[in-house]
Formats: structure tokens, sequence, C-alpha cells
């Protein structure tokens, strides 16, 4: 079976001076849930901005599902079955309410207005949050808008998820919640977290960044 996600020898850097990812190789398969660690400033979140496309890279191949990714529209095409999840829900949420910012992916692509409400509404019970359904968005604790991002991106019906620091501003009630979930998906991720015991309860696999490279 072809990796989900495949790159190899990847090499970028935001100047020409020193690389941030130098040849990395790094494939996450089917079923896996990967812990990825490293310390601060190592290159965590920009190696998932490089798997969105987000960030062109300086050098190597990445695949997506089994598809070699050439361009913009390449990697396009392949976006919404992969979840991003930002490190600050502030920047994932903008609708005025719950509903309406977990719906907007749905619709965005190309489901009608009751459709879309009703995959929103069943992604909200998904996850045991569907009474915020009708909250303001920005009003929401640190928690709830933690887990209400992630509704917004399990609403596209992702087969990848890429979590980076889920658990940011997360209280203990949500943090049990988003356990809960990922402890019990069906879906491969990759997860960016410095809490061990987080990690150590939802992975089945853990890699390191360092020095631009993957080590298992």
């Amino acid at each position: 079976m072809l990796p989900l996600i495949k790159l190899e020898n990847v090499s970028f850097s935001y100047t020409s001076k020193k690389n941030i990812l130098h040849n990395l190789n790094f494939n996450l398969n089917k079923n896996e849930k990967v812990a990825l660690l490293g310390e601060n400033g190592s290159g965590k979140t920009t190696l998932f901005h490089v798997i969105m496309g987000l960030l062109s890279v300086n050098s190597g191949t990445i695949h997506l599902f089994g598809n070699l990714m050439n361009s913009e529209q390449d990697f396009k095409k392949y976006r919404t079955k992969i979840g991003f999840l930002f490190q600050d829900s502030d920047d994932q949420l903008f609708s005025p309410t719950v509903i309406d910012d977990v719906a907007f992916g749905p619709l965005n692509i190309g489901y009608k207005g009751e459709q879309a409400k009703k995959i929103a509404e069943e992604t909200l019970k998904k996850l045991k949050i569907y009474h915020l359904k009708d909250r303001i968005t920005y009003k929401l604790s640190g928690g709830e808008k933690r887990m209400v991002a992630l509704a917004t991106i399990l609403a596209m019906n992702p087969e990848v998820l890429l979590l980076d620091e889920p658990t940011n501003g997360i209280d203990k009630k949500h943090l049990e919640l988003l356990i809960d979930f990922l402890k019990n998906t069906d879906l491969s991720f990759i997860i960016i977290s410095h809490d061990e015991i987080f990690v150590n309860q939802v992975t089945n696999k853990k890699v390191i960044l360092e020095k631009g490279k993957i080590i298992t």
C-alpha cells in the first residue's frame, strides 16, 4: 500500500544561508498515529506547511496519496483530504457562530445549505460539543475554540490530520474529549506536541526532527 504522505530528500530554507529541512525523508502510512517531536525552531510547523504546499521546497519530492505534487494545482486537489489544525485557533475560526464556522468547509466544496448544516451538526455531535452549536465563536473559551477548530477540519471528511500543538490553551474537560476522539478515530495523523503524556496516550509512533532531518 502506498504511503498517504511521502517526502523524499526534501530541503527547504527561508533564506539561502540555512536549510530548515535538509534532505528530509518521511512516510505517513495508513493507520499510523505519529508524534512529531523536536526542539522549538527545529522546523516542525514548517514541515506541515511544506506538506500542505503552503511553502515551496528547494529540492526533493512530495507525494500525497500516491500522487506527485508538482504545482499549486496539484496540492489544491488534495488539501481537502488533509485536515490541518493551526497552532492558534483564532487563525482558523472566522464566522459569527460555531455552526457557521463548521459548515463553511462543506459549503465551500459544493454542499447546499441544509446539507452543509447537517454535516456540521453531525461533526459537532461526534466530538461531543453539539451544545456549542449556536455560540458566538469569539466568546468561546480556549478549550472550546480548540475543539471547534478541529470540527471545522473534520467536517471536510479528511483522510489525514496534521495537528499543530492541539493541546495549546485547552482545559482538562476538552483535553479529555480530544484524547477520546484521537484514541478512537480511524484517521491517520501527525501531531506536533511538547506534551509527552498526551502523545503517549494518542500516538503509536514517534519521530524527531533534528538538524533538518527525521530521526526515527
